[in-house]
């Protein structure tokens, strides 16, 4: 029979699991990437044998085609296709003379990612390395890769930030103004949280962190109010904070989400910045802001998400310092009367 805990004790259980799961899930990662990097270290030495050979089109159709319906025969669930084998030469040959710090980076891509690089890029070493790179460091899906050198990431200026739109929908002077007050991450410091808490209490000390962190930058912000309601044709509109900037003359409407970052997330805040600037923003002031508030963001999904609006928006993501010691404490005690209880039961 399932045991009925109390609500604080469900609570602390609750989170208690989503962590254990953060662990599981990280080492299936680990796991994967090591299965990725030996794929690769075989797809390297059948490249090789091939180059080596001096197989191409002309002369060696015969023998890859052949190769592939043997090695298909033993190995069927191991991609040695024709199309295959031959991506495998060439990917030998592309990389074979190449950096050895390129070399290790498209090592531990996924195979199609790898496929993608060489037909896209060529031989552009450091655009390979560029995306590579951000690949390995955002955990990229094959189609924001190809989205991202569709858009060509690498020629971007470094002071260009795709984590908003400011450029194109603010005056020149305001849009640059916008981007020194606004930051691509807000380092938050500790949320005082000490033991696990339900997911609107983690919310709701989120909010009052992240009003006290704005008023104290000392940039002129005046804090409104939070979960500002606007009314229009019927229905209620909750935006989860409101500040006015006095630099920028706009409103700036925060909305706050305790995960990462979704597209869906931009036209709901267009929604609130149309209602904003239909309701309540003055004659004399600026269009108003808005700054999506996430736990973790893309910057290939943010831009592709913010093509197209035509009301200035942003999207941030803020870290939090966490407790390790008290979490490790508190799944080490959860782990113990697990144990307990399996003893018992026996």
């Amino acid at each position: 029979m399932e045991q009925i805990l109390p609500f604080s004790e469900e609570s602390q259980y609750k989170e208690i699991l989503q962590q254990a799961v953060v662990v599981i899930e990280s080492s299936r990662s680990k796991v994967a990437r090591a299965i990725v990097g030996a794929s690769n270290e075989m797809h390297w030495r059948i490249g090789q044998l091939l180059y080596e050979r001096k197989l191409d089109s002309k002369y060696g159709d015969g023998i890859v085609k052949r190769l592939s319906v043997d090695l298909k025969t033993m190995y069927p669930k191991m991609g040695m296709s024709v199309s295959n084998l031959w991506a495998m030469k060439k990917y030998y040959d592309r990389f074979h003379l190449s950096d050895s710090k390129l070399q290790r980076c498209v090592g531990v891509l996924p195979w199609r990612h790898i496929n993608q690089l060489m037909a896209k890029l060529k031989d552009d070493d450091d655009a390979i390395q560029y995306y590579a790179d951000r690949t390995i460091e955002k955990g990229w899906s094959c189609d924001l890769l190809v989205n991202a050198i569709k858009m060509e990431m690498h020629k971007q200026s470094p002071d260009k930030n795709a984590s908003n739109n400011f450029a194109s929908t603010l005056p020149t002077i305001q849009a640059a103004y916008a981007n020194e007050v606004f930051k691509d991450t807000y380092y938050m410091g500790f949320l005082g949280v000490t033991e696990p808490i339900l997911e609107l209490e983690l919310e709701r000390r989120l909010v009052e962190k992240i009003k006290q962190f704005l008023l104290e930058l000392g940039q002129g912000f005046t804090y409104i109010g939070n979960q500002h309601t606007l009314n229009y044709n019927g229905k209620d509109y909750r935006v989860d904070m409101l500040f006015f900037h006095r630099g920028l003359r706009s409103l700036i409407a925060i909305d706050l989400k305790i995960s990462e970052f979704k597209p869906e997330y931009v036209g709901k805040m267009n929604v609130y910045l149309s209602l904003l600037d239909r309701l309540e923003k003055g004659k004399d002031e600026n269009p108003s802001i808005g700054i999506i508030l996430c736990a973790e963001k893309d910057n290939v999904e943010v831009e592709l998400a913010l093509d197209g609006f035509n009301k200035p928006i942003g999207v941030a993501e803020y870290k939090l310092i966490v407790p390790q010691k008290e979490l490790k404490q508190l799944i080490t005690e959860e782990i113990r009367v697990f144990n307990e209880e399996i003893l018992r039961s026996h």
